[in-house]
């Protein structure tokens, strides 16, 4: 069986004492860095033996760990700091032991981007994780431009000598939003700032980023999306309008009523001014 589990963020008390137990019970442990997992498990006095597990060799060791429980081993996973598979090699892991019939569980515990969330200050019901933006360039503004639309609260992560950077991107994208910028969470100088994008660039500019960063964004308010398309879609004649679905294959009646929407009027209105 596999087992995840989740590690400390930062605080070693919040490890769970299921965590612990199942870490001492298994018979191998699969480590993101062993030489950091080494000092947690010294400090829980856990004597199990650990294997590396980390994203340069997360395919072909997945599959010596499927393997290996396949004849009767179990394994826990752990990452250097949170519950393994978010934004973790872990994932592919656990992929696996669903294709070979092997059971997964999870034993929950920290994870950053829910501390930082909760954190926040801002709307919880509904948001998109986006971990870390991808190095690519070319994806990397895909998905920005893809964020800019979005209505629900964004978070990501991001390395101290980066989060400049990646500030001045997200405001040319996403606007001045408001975020809430967390670093250190759970450790001693843990700090919990709700600003604005455009603000975090000035105090930054002037001050050199510590510690590893969760950003959480605001999400792009409906009824500005609205206004945003009804003036877009005003700047086109009706008839053009009507003409963008109609190529679609969408029939007139249909047309007339998506033109409306897109308007903010009745569709007897854009019948009217199509006679």
């Amino acid at each position: 069986m596999l087992y995840i589990c989740a590690t400390p963020i930062g605080n070693l008390s919040d490890i769970t004492p299921r965590v612990i137990d199942t870490l001492r019970e298994v018979d191998l442990i699969a480590a993101e860095d062993t030489r950091n997992s080494i000092k947690l498990l010294n400090h829980f006095e856990i004597k199990t033996p650990m294997t590396s597990y980390h994203e340069y060799n997360k395919y072909d060791k997945a599959d010596e760990l499927v393997e290996k429980m396949q004849s009767g081993l179990n394994v826990a996973i752990i990452t250097d700091a949170g519950t393994p598979a978010i934004s973790d090699p872990g994932e592919v892991l656990v992929k696996k032991c669903h294709e070979a019939g092997i059971p997964v569980t999870s034993l929950p515990g920290a994870c950053a981007c829910i501390t930082a969330l909760t954190l926040s200050g801002l709307s919880t019901r509904r948001f998109a994780f986006e971990a870390f933006l991808p190095s690519d360039k070319k994806e990397r503004r895909e998905i920005l431009s893809e964020l800019e639309l979005e209505t629900r609260t964004i978070i990501i992560y991001e390395a101290p000598h980066h989060l400049l950077g990646t500030l001045e991107e997200l405001s040319k994208s996403l606007g001045n939003r408001n975020i809430t910028l967390c670093k250190e969470l759970t450790k001693k100088f843990e700090s919990v700032n709700r600003t604005t994008i455009d603000s975090a660039i000035a105090y930054y500019t002037e001050n050199t980023p510590k510690g590893e960063f969760v950003i959480v964004i605001e999400g792009k308010n409906r009824e500005e999306i609205k206004f945003e398309k009804q003036a877009s879609f005003e700047e086109m004649s009706i008839e053009d309008h009507m003409q963008m679905y109609l190529d679609k294959g969408i029939d007139k009646k249909e047309a007339m009523k998506l033109v409306a929407k897109d308007r903010g009027v009745s569709k007897r209105d854009i019948y009217n001014a199509l006679l």
